[in-house]
């Protein structure tokens, strides 16, 4: 128990920093408004300056939060910086529109003319604001693409090209911030703060999502070795390359990857590491439920892969307590076979809970047993019965399996459907929210 220091999240600072940020924001509104009019044109005008500063900081973070950063992606966690992106999205989007409708109301009152006109002119006369206008739409169209709706009856890698959009719609935005903000036409202290934020978020991106991969598989220069059939409708892809241990990858963690070859080469997807790496092979295991995971099956030995990472949390840094369960559903078992091999453990420490629908669908099942019998670990199948009947994780099971459920730290991976029930079966059951682990590779 003194070798257990579990790795504490900065979720709790990173958020308390980027609210402050935001009140820096208003401060800077505040402190360029020397009264607040009592027209209904000027607090129209006001509330769009206000909601212009706020969306043009929401989209900063939202860059930020696109970049990949290692302290974040590996910290805090995938899935959780990707639910920060999300949300700061439609904060984002939402704060944009508001200071669009509101500025040019406040400007079509003092003015006296209609919206319509207004809009025409305030885009004609001031050339960033064509610009802005352009930048605008392609945020509208990310936001619409985005929405949970949408976004589900899409392919992956459409969706990924079309949020790239993103990018183009920050830049063309950014400059009527300083052409036309009163905040920052005659104040070059406020001028330089915004291009430090934005210089700061634009060098994270370049620096983690180019420069970072890049130097990587220059590095390493990976290829597939072979693709071994694991079980119907999963194969294990080894890859190797040159001084792979220096990657700092750990069981638990995936890498996006990229495939060059004919129908992958365009689109990378994440997938889990199912082994400890090694200084000269990786292996990944994937269940086919889409184009591109299925299309894996035809890999060629040799192939070129081009990887980004590693991401992800779910290691064994996550860990406080001496008990371990691993509760794992479908093509879950991948991350959690490379942790129950690598775990710190004494025997029965370990417990390994795998569900699948049938036995034929048990992944690595012969490495898990030999695993189980070299480390003295708990190995535990919950499959179908013969009749087809489901067998479900609840509590009951899990009180039956674990009486000590409660002083378990718990590792959740599996399809969302299963992981969600999982989880509320946990809960039941004792465990504490704070030591389940799990992370979600959804989009």
């Amino acid at each position: 128990m003194r070798r257990i220091r579990p790795r504490r999240s900065p979720a709790a600072p990173l958020l308390v920093l980027s609210w402050a940020g935001a009140a820096a924001v208003l401060w800077l509104w505040w402190h360029n408004t020397p009264a607040v009019a009592a027209t209904t044109a000027d607090r129209m005008v006001n509330a769009g300056r206000i909601t212009g500063l706020l969306a043009g900081y929401a989209i900063a973070l939202v860059i930020a939060q696109m970049a990949r950063v290692p302290a974040l992606e590996r910290r805090v966690g995938s899935d959780r910086v990707a639910g920060w992106h999300a949300r700061t999205g439609r904060y984002a989007l939402c704060l944009t529109l508001a200071h669009v409708v509101l500025i040019l109301y406040g400007y079509a009152l003092q003015s006296d003319t209609g919206i319509v006109a207004q809009t025409v002119s305030v885009v004609t006369d001031h050339p960033e604001m064509i610009k802005a206008t352009v930048g605008t739409l392609l945020l509208l169209l990310v936001g619409f693409v985005s929405a949970g709706a949408v976004r589900r009856r899409m392919r992956y890698e459409l969706w990924y090209y079309l949020h790239l959009l993103t990018y183009a719609a920050v830049y063309l935005a950014f400059w009527h911030q300083l052409a036309t903000g009163n905040e920052f036409a005659g104040n070059a202290t406020a001028r330089a703060a915004w291009y430090a934020l934005y210089a700061t978020v634009g060098a994270l991106l370049l620096w983690y999502r180019v420069l970072t991969p890049v130097r990587l598989n220059l590095r390493h220069r990976m290829r597939v070795e072979s693709v071994v059939q694991e079980a119907p409708d999963i194969v294990s892809v080894l890859i190797r390359g040159r001084r792979l241990h220096r990657l700092g990858a750990e069981a638990g963690q995936f890498f996006r990857w990229r495939f060059l070859t004919r129908g992958l080469r365009w689109s990378a997807n994440p997938y889990s590491l199912s082994a400890p790496p090694r200084p000269d092979l990786l292996r990944i295991t994937v269940k086919a439920v889409g184009g591109h995971s299925a299309a894996l099956a035809g890999l060629r030995p040799g192939t070129r892969v081009w990887a980004e990472g590693p991401y992800g949390a779910m290691t064994a840094a996550r860990r406080s307590r001496g008990k371990v369960l691993l509760l794992a559903g479908g093509a879950g078992i991948t991350p959690l076979r490379a942790l129950f091999e690598t775990l710190p453990g004494a025997p029965g420490d370990l417990t390994l809970l795998y569900r699948a629908r049938t036995e034929e669908e048990l992944a690595l099942r012969d490495e898990l047993e030999e695993i189980a019998d070299a480390r003295g670990a708990q190995l535990l199948y919950a499959v179908n019965r013969a009749d087809g009947r489901r067998v479900a994780v609840t509590a009951k099971m899990l009180r039956r399996i674990l009486p000590d459920i409660a002083r378990h730290d718990v590792y959740l991976c599996g399809p969302p459907g299963l992981a969600e029930e999982s989880y509320d079966a946990l809960r039941e059951a004792g465990a504490p929210h704070r030591r389940i682990h799990h992370e979600s590779f959804e989009f």
